[in-house]
């Protein structure tokens, strides 16, 4: 961080002026942030762009950005495929964990030292400094790691809520998701062991997937088919689980239809995203004789509606304090140095979603 001293003379020149006629230190902040002028592939679009930031005034924050993550939807947002259309010049990212560095004088719940994350959406986070508004964010427990607190607002928070909004489940009742090793999958998988609810989770085969079965397993998983072992398994007809209440779909086409079948009767589906980009076709017997039921869910959305409910502070405090106890970690991730964004960017575009793990920007390397 490179930190300019604007001292007026006249503080030196004068020292018995009163107070009022003083100038008091004042900094200036050198701030590299990731941003785009217009719609594109990151790639082209994205560029590091320098400038400073003054002393925040009044209920304004200055923090020091520490690491923020690379989600499919700031890709979407930066290729103008999301509905969020930010004003330009835009800087991208919408998830961070920060260092609070100066307050403004009537900053009341905020104090310098404080790590915090944004409680607000579409702020732009990928800065090595920003000043917010103090509302706009929320204080963590500096104990809780970079990688979990830097991830914790959009994927831990849409397993959270669709397990809770969708259907009542109790313990010993199963859920099924494709996607599972997704980051929200992996979510997911531990929420499910934390609440003692059974997790049954599918993914593409690959050369080690042996790993990746034992990996999801050892977050929590129940039990983990690809999508090919997922069409011919008995696990449900033979009762080794029970039939699952909840279905979350983040691939459509035919992964969504296949799982939709082991639903049990009234069942409910949630897409929460297609990553296949292929349509959700629901089968008829499943809607006739079962009388499934088909949901979306955009995290955006509810947070947009519920920004200041009870139901998303008891969220977040539930969440802080599994990390604490050690029972919620991050997904599996990379961290990446600022100047690399390019290359993270890249890979996330080659995997089409489907990497395996988060990259996360480093903001201060």
């Amino acid at each position: 961080m490179f930190v300019k001293s604007l001292i007026h003379p006249t503080r030196y020149a004068f020292p018995n002026l009163p107070k009022t006629f003083q100038l008091t230190r004042k900094m200036s902040v050198l701030v590299k942030s990731l941003k785009y002028s217009k719609h594109g592939e990151p790639v082209d679009v994205m560029e590091i762009v320098e400038g400073q930031l003054q002393d925040p005034k009044d209920n304004e924050v200055l923090v020091k950005v520490l690491a923020a993550p690379i989600n499919p939807a700031d890709i979407n947002t930066i290729q103008g495929k999301y509905p969020v259309k930010p004003k330009f010049p835009a800087v991208g990212g919408n998830e961070c964990v920060a260092e609070i560095i100066a307050i403004g004088k009537n900053v009341s719940k905020l104090t310098t030292g404080q790590h915090v994350i944004p409680f607000a959406t579409g702020l732009g986070t990928w800065t090595t400094h920003a000043i917010f508004a103090e509302e706009q964010l929320m204080p963590v427990s500096s104990k809780i790691g970079l990688a979990e607190a830097a991830t914790l607002t959009v994927n831990p928070c849409t397993a959270y809520r669709m397990l809770k909004d969708f259907v009542a489940l109790q313990p010993g009742d199963c859920v099924i998701q494709n996607g599972a090793n997704s980051a929200v999958g992996q979510a997911v998988h531990q929420l499910c062991r934390a609440w003692n609810i059974k997790s049954v989770g599918i993914v593409r085969d690959r050369p080690d997937i042996a790993s990746l079965k034992e990996y999801l397993k050892s977050q929590g998983a129940t039990e983990v088919l690809t999508e090919e072992e997922i069409r011919t398994s008995t696990l449900f007809k033979e009762n080794h689980l029970p039939r699952p209440l909840l279905a979350l779909n983040c691939v459509g086409g035919k992964s969504a239809t296949e799982v939709s079948r082991h639903l049990a009767d009234k069942g409910v589906m949630v897409t929460y995203g297609g990553m296949s980009r292929e349509p959700v076709i629901a089968g008829t017997a499943a809607l006739i004789f079962k009388d499934v039921s088909f949901r979306g869910f955009w995290m955006t959305r509810w947070t947009k509606e519920n920004a200041d409910s009870p139901e998303r502070i008891h969220m977040f405090t539930e969440l802080c304090e599994l990390i604490e106890q050690g029972k919620f970690v991050a997904p599996v991730h990379e961290m990446v140095p600022l100047q690399k964004f390019k290359d993270a960017m890249a890979a996330v575009l080659d995997f089409k979603g489907f990497a395996g793990k988060k990259f996360i920007l480093d903001m201060q390397n």
